[in-house]
């Protein structure tokens, strides 16, 4: 862990923000720029740190170093909570790839399980070991399909269809938590969810969620009850912390995809109208939908959409047989096929790629694998989870606040794993 010459806390403390003017028409920093003021008169003199270099060196911190040095002094606690420092941390961690990896699975019998989920090192040599578990307040028992969305900026959503579709923000870095609040805008106390995206609004700094349900409605009649239904869609704003209905697109999504789906501002699902499948697309900025055709394949191909170095991707594989081939498709303004990968025997289902390509797999036993292409190497983590209920989730850390509950007040249960290093 990077270290911190404290005998220089007195003066670099004050500094933090003072060398950093309120950029033009940015008025949402200007109570930073205030903060920073009254941190000048905190200065000790005797150190030649440079302001900019202070604010750098804190920026590249992980956040529980960051959580650590809050006791250090009061302007460095403060100054972690504003705009700018949160932006700079976040930043680094996206221009270096500082990726987090998150396990999700479920485990127990369909009656009495629970969904867990675990962080998993990413150190050189530790082969993705479990560090820490987390039981989140959110989880419910049996086959409740608990489904992760994102992430965004380190935000995750997480939808639980439990008969009763409720969703939540976790900061997974920060261990912040939010229940969303139930929506007023359905029509019927019975509903079910046809697919939910989240994503971010750069124009207003605020994080969305777009939620496709449908409403049944019990009628009487002679022969007995008979069921109605309509479809609406409806969009939460953390800002305002509320829902409202937007206009529903007439073409239905597919449920919440294994891959993040998010991509630029732009929020992506598979869907089906009556001509066949296509792409939907929801833009977060100016909160309407539109379409698009998917790569021309052979049918009775599973197919999943994905973030694919900042681009619109689709891999398509064969279901069944013992091997499996992969075809990943580009979209760059046209769509362009990028690479095949042949023959990878025992596949249940994909899961996600790494950084040097390797892919995450579930193993036809079940078991959390790691295929390399270069080498065609399978390498066993030792992850065990029930049939296709497992989610890999590669997220950086960020300080991003979701105005929720912090880990003990959310009832979060987190505990290192018994191989874990601290």
């Amino acid at each position: 862990m990077p270290s911190i010459n404290l005998h220089v806390v007195g003066s670099v403390s004050s500094a933090l923000f003072h060398s950093y003017r309120l950029p033009p028409n940015k008025e949402k920093y200007r109570g930073d720029e205030i903060e920073g003021r009254k941190m000048q008169g905190l200065s000790k003199p005797g150190s030649d740190l440079p302001e900019a270099l202070v604010l750098e060196i804190l920026s590249k911190l992980p956040v529980k170093s960051l959580t650590r040095f809050r006791c250090v002094c009061k302007p460095w606690s403060s100054s972690f909570q504003t705009p700018l420092f949160i932006t700079k941390h976040l930043q680094n961690n996206l221009r270096n790839n500082n990726l987090n990896l998150l396990h999700k699975g479920f485990c127990g019998d369909t009656r009495d399980g629970v969904y867990s989920f675990s962080q998993l090192s990413t150190e050189k040599g530790r082969n993705f070991s479990v560090k820490q578990n987390f039981h989140l307040p959110f989880s419910g028992k049996g086959w409740s399909n608990l489904a992760v969305d994102g992430p965004c900026n380190g935000i995750l959503c997480l939808e639980l269809d439990d008969g009763r579709d409720k969703a939540a923000l976790w900061n997974p870095s920060t261990r912040e938590f939010k229940i969303l609040p139930q929506s007023p805008v359905q029509d019927s106390t019975s509903f079910d969810c046809l697919g939910l995206g989240f994503g971010y609004d750069s124009r207003t700094d605020d994080y969305k969620v777009v939620r496709f349900v449908v409403n049944y409605f019990e009628e009487d009649s002679d022969a007995g009850s008979m069921f109605e239904h309509n479809y609406q869609v409806e969009l939460y704003s953390l800002r305002s912390d509320s829902w409202k209905e937007i206009s529903y697109p007439g073409v239905d999504p597919h449920n919440s995809p294994p891959f993040n789906c998010y991509i630029n501002g732009v929020y992506y699902w598979h869907a089906t109208e009556s001509s066949g499948h296509l792409i939907l697309s929801f833009d977060m900025v100016n909160e309407k939908f539109s379409t698009l055709p998917l790569p021309q394949t052979s049918e009775g191909f599973n197919s999943h959409l994905l973030d694919f170095n900042g681009l619109l991707g689709a891999i398509f594989y064969p279901g069944g047989g013992t091997e499996t081939s992969f075809d990943l498709w580009v979209m760059n303004e046209s769509w362009t096929k990028q690479f095949s990968i042949e023959s990878v025997p025992g596949v249940e289902m994909l899961l996600g790629f790494w950084k040097n390509g390797e892919l995450f797999i579930e193993s036809l036993d079940h078991e959390l694998v790691l295929f390399d292409p270069s080498t065609r190497e399978l390498k066993n983590l030792g992850i065990h989870a029930s049939k296709r209920s497992m989610q890999i989730t590669a997220y950086v850390e960020s300080l991003v606040p979701i105005n929720g509950r912090s880990e003990h007040e959310g009832r979060i249960i987190s505990r290192p794993a018994r191989d874990a290093s601290n």
